[in-house]
């Protein structure tokens, strides 16, 4: 009876073993992913810096900070925005968007994958792609769309963002920051 509960057990072992190294992407196929994640370096760093978003027709507007580190080895990125406006009543700032985002790349879409999480508890996995112009990023929603739209040249970053109400037939900006390299 011990010896076939000693069987049974080096046999499981054995095939959790086997599972687990199939299971796991070889050096080359983590090298890919490295230089694919490699070709976002323009990214890394700290910015700081002013933009403006609308709120239905109110415009507000903000300063904040980006900052992108690689991450894993190298297999991530992980982005940590804050962004305050200033409450116009008593000019107190007030955090109005904060962030972490964990940018990977997918081999099987060929994309990166940007799954982020806000300081509201909302989160949210999202295709991030390159653009001729640049890199982006958007999703569906239940009225329509909305992409945003990341450059970055000259240690400056501009992104817009627009959306596309179902019914549309154009795009409509919502949303514009600029960033400069700090670090």
């Amino acid at each position: 009876m011990i010896m076939k509960k000693l069987l049974f057990l080096t046999v499981l072992f054995l095939l959790v073993g086997v599972y687990l190294a199939a299971a796991q992407p070889s050096e080359t196929e983590i090298a890919a992913r490295r230089n694919e994640v490699k070709k976002l370096d323009k990214l890394i760093g700290q910015w700081k810096g002013a933009g403006w978003i609308m709120h239905g027709k109110e415009r507000t507007n903000f300063v904040g900070t980006e900052n992108v580190q690689r991450k894993l080895d190298g297999l991530a990125l992980m982005f940590e925005g804050r962004f305050t406006t200033k409450i116009p009543a008593t000019g107190e700032e007030k955090v109005m968007h904060e962030t972490i985002g964990v940018l990977t790349f997918n081999p099987q879409s060929k994309i990166y994958d940007f799954n982020t999480f806000l300081a509201n508890g909302m989160s949210g996995k999202y295709d991030f792609k390159t653009v001729e112009s640049g890199w982006e990023w958007g999703f569906k929603f239940p009225q329509g769309t909305m992409r945003y739209l990341i450059k970055v040249e000259n240690d400056m970053w501009t992104e817009t963002g627009e959306m596309m109400l179902t019914n549309g037939k154009e795009w409509m900006k919502f949303f514009e920051m600029t960033l400069k390299k700090v670090n």
